[in-house]
């Protein structure tokens, strides 16, 4: 496959999930994709923002999760986010740490 098919075909993927992420499925907690996938939405505007930081642009975390989200986080939290119960914190501590934390 040539390579810029393949790189529209994996940017096509890109934003499938993102629009079933932020808006088909927003009732799915970031905190629960952390604690069984190992990432979240904030992880893929993070890998957003690396990518674009290796490619020298100058993009900050929050700036990198407005785009992500399409809102921002303060907007997200208060429409979509609920509170996380203990167990779930306890969980994301070792999610974190496995995940992110090594990073």
């Amino acid at each position: 496959m040539p390579t810029q098919t393949e790189i529209e075909l994996q940017a096509a993927a890109f934003r499938r999930l993102q629009k079933h992420l932020m808006q088909d499925r927003t009732d799915v907690q970031n905190i629960d994709m952390m604690n069984l996938a190992g990432f979240c939405r904030n992880c893929l505007a993070r890998w957003y923002q690396e990518a674009a930081n290796e490619k020298g642009i100058d993009m900050g975390k929050e700036e990198a999760r407005e785009l992500f989200y399409g809102m921002t986080m303060e907007e997200w939290k208060a429409n979509h986010q609920t509170e996380a119960n203990a167990e779930q914190k306890e969980a994301f501590k070792t999610s974190f740490a496995e995940n992110v934390g090594k990073t």
